[in-house]
């Protein structure tokens, strides 16, 4: 990483840090991911990056891929804390629920979008929307971004039964959405030409899956054995970030076993169920875990601000993608909202959580992203195509997203209204009555 990296990085967190005070000045009540994700867009390669001024800005998506560590292990940092949320005793509770809304808004939306885009392929032609495109864009409608939600609910600091549901539900989605993409994009691509594939379609995807939470399992209990080794709480935290950022290292490896099956993992899953066993087979995990939320913010800033400098603004010359987008935007809004609210009434679920949790599932970003690199296989018109409608979507869903989550959080009563400076000074700085 060159010196120029690590300067135009940290322009742009400051750079994000001070859109948050430019919101708040402008009295526009928006979550933090919102501003850092427009101070992105603004130190990316479409605004201050194209001036090329070292330093001041990301001048190219080449020169946004020096710096991507930071992003991958922001995210693996997110995953390791959304872990956080199964732990046994909440499980008992909301496990089974969260499994079910999370299996069944996930296929919905994918049902939905597939049905819209299928029907769009015969009204634009096979020109403007192949139907392998339209079946592939269905599968990636599944994924949910964690990220982003989990910043809004630590920001406004929510509780209640939505976030109690919202955030495995959110990490659930990863599972969901590699088992539903693997076999959707396996029929895209023998439509393409080509023949189902059994190993691509099931043994991959499932091995992934498995062998993910395996991994996961494996260094949380290592990790729970060596921190019993230190005496002091900030050695267990130096330990514990050694091991998440060893734990997104290894995430990154492929084993080939032959004949077309291999071993990969994803790096949300294994640090997912990293923070999964922690959290429940330490003692120290709580006060580990809370005194890592005071290190993780500026990492998490700098992810924001990097996802919104990645955004890619050419979408906009191209009036098929903006249409096939917007269908495929609304359509996948309909089936979160729609399969959150008939999973939820099915589970028992109070008014609110029926009524506001389809809402906060629609952000979506990086798990979305990365199924867009495996979509390339279909060849270079198809694969650009998705890849452009998706950028498209992600650019409207993480601008419009966190505000959605945020306002739904708030209507639902999970967001504490801060008092006043006033009412605090009254209440706490009263001074002792004279004797």
């Amino acid at each position: 990483m060159t010196m120029t990296s690590l300067l135009s990085t940290a322009f742009a967190l400051f750079a994000g840090l001070i859109m948050t005070r430019v919101f708040k000045k402008m009295g526009l009540k928006l979550p933090d991911v919102t501003a850092f994700l427009i101070a992105g867009v603004l130190v990316g390669p479409y605004a201050l990056g194209a001036l090329n001024i070292p330093g001041l800005g990301f001048y190219s998506m080449e020169a946004l891929d020096k710096v991507s560590a930071f992003s991958s292990v922001a995210l693996g940092f997110i995953a390791f804390d959304i872990g956080n949320e199964f732990r046994l005793g909440q499980l008992k509770k909301t496990g089974k629920t969260a499994t079910v809304i999370g299996i069944i808004q996930a296929v919905t939306a994918t049902l939905l979008v597939d049905g819209a885009l299928i029907g769009l392929h015969f009204i634009l032609g096979p020109e403007k929307l192949p139907l392998p495109v339209a079946i592939t864009l269905g599968a990636i409608a599944s994924a949910t971004a964690p990220a982003a939600t989990l910043m809004v609910v630590r920001q406004y600091k929510a509780k209640g039964p939505l976030t109690d549901l919202l955030l495995p539900i959110v990490a659930l989605d990863d599972a969901v959405g590699l088992v539903v993409f693997a076999v959707s994009f396996g029929v895209a691509q023998a439509m393409d030409g080509g023949a189902m594939n059994v190993v691509s379609v099931i043994v991959n995807p499932m091995l992934e899956i498995v062998c993910s939470l395996l991994l996961g399992a494996a260094m949380g209990s290592l990790l729970t054995l060596l921190e019993k080794l230190f005496f002091s709480n900030k050695n267990r935290l130096s330990m514990t970030i050694a091991f998440v950022i060893m734990t997104i290292a290894l995430s990154s490896l492929e084993l080939p076993l032959g004949g077309g099956v291999h071993i990969a993992f994803s790096s949300l899953l294994v640090c997912m169920m990293l923070g999964t066993m922690f959290c429940n087979l330490s003692e120290y995990s709580v006060d580990i875990m809370n005194r890592s939320e005071q290190w993780t913010a500026p990492l998490y800033a700098v992810f924001f601000v990097l996802s919104g400098a990645e955004l890619d603004l050419g979408v906009f010359r191209y009036p098929a993608i903006l249409l096939i987008g917007a269908v495929y935007i609304l359509m996948r809004c309909a089936g979160k909202y729609l399969g959150a609210l008939g999973s939820s009434a099915l589970m028992g679920c109070d008014e609110k959580v029926k009524k506001y949790l389809g809402v906060t599932l629609f952000p979506q970003a990086g798990v979305a992203l990365g199924m867009v690199v495996t979509a390339q296989e279909l060849g270079a018109e198809m694969g650009g195509m998705i890849r452009n409608i998706i950028l498209f979507s992600v650019l409207v869903y993480e601008l419009i997203g966190p505000m959605l989550t945020k306002q739904s959080l708030m209507a639902a009563g999970e967001v504490e209204t801060k008092r006043s400076e006033s009412q605090y000074r009254a209440r706490f700085l009263k001074k002792p009555a004279k004797a």
